[in-house]
């Protein structure tokens, strides 16, 4: 049960690590970074909309700030699974 517990734990903060509190760019308030309804496209979802939606734009500057920042996170997200991976590795 305990095992359970701490894996529910990091399984949430996985999730919560694929968002900043700052949002995306000209929508604060979406926060997931991975994926958010187009801002140009209503309510179709983009992947990666920092970015993908920076390249559409050929806002090449954007594009590679936002994939800096993105790559962050998908790191911090790595970092949770191995922490998910070490909990169960260990029962």
């Amino acid at each position: 049960m305990e095992t359970q517990k701490a894996l529910d734990v990091v399984l949430m903060a996985a999730e919560r690590s694929l968002t900043r509190a700052e949002g995306l760019p000209r929508r604060p308030w979406f926060v997931h970074q991975v994926y958010a309804p187009g801002f140009y496209t209503g309510y179709g979802v983009k992947t990666l909309p920092a970015v993908r939606e920076a390249l559409e734009q050929r806002e090449w500057t954007q594009a590679e700030e936002q994939a800096r920042s993105v790559a962050g996170v998908l790191e911090g997200f790595a970092a949770q699974i191995d922490r998910a991976t070490a909990i169960v590795s260990t029962r």
